[in-house]
């Protein structure tokens, strides 16, 4: 079965950090690129960073680069985003995305999201 189960969500300041984990089982993690995208209340889904299946190449969202960084650990099958210098703006469920092309198909699995709320 499927997974990706995405944890570190919480409370924060602004200013503050935060780590957010996508733990990943029931098929080949390293064979997929993995991303980040997030989701504020009346707002569309965004794509906040995005990771290659080797680790070797990453990108970002505009408003959140230079602040958070994506990585992963293909030998434990889990996905990370530190963010850094939060803002409220930032305020939102952020959901992980595993991703690879199947002859030209794309195959694509989503975690059930975590909270970030960034608030004094």
């Amino acid at each position: 079965q499927v997974q990706l189960v995405e944890s570190g969500g919480g409370l924060v300041q602004p200013g503050g950090s935060l780590r957010l984990s996508c733990a990943a089982s029931g098929f080949t993690f390293s064979s997929y690129a993995m991303s980040w995208y997030r989701q504020a209340p009346g707002k569309e889904r965004e794509l906040v960073a995005r990771i290659t299946s080797a680790g070797g190449i990453t990108s970002y969202a505009d408003s959140v680069k230079g602040r958070f960084t994506i990585s992963r650990d293909n030998a434990e099958n889990t996905a990370y985003l530190q963010m850094n210098s939060l803002k409220p703006g930032d305020t939102a469920v952020y959901y992980c995305k595993a991703t690879k092309l199947d002859r030209s198909r794309v195959i694509a699995y989503w975690g059930q999201g975590t909270q970030v709320t960034v608030s004094s």
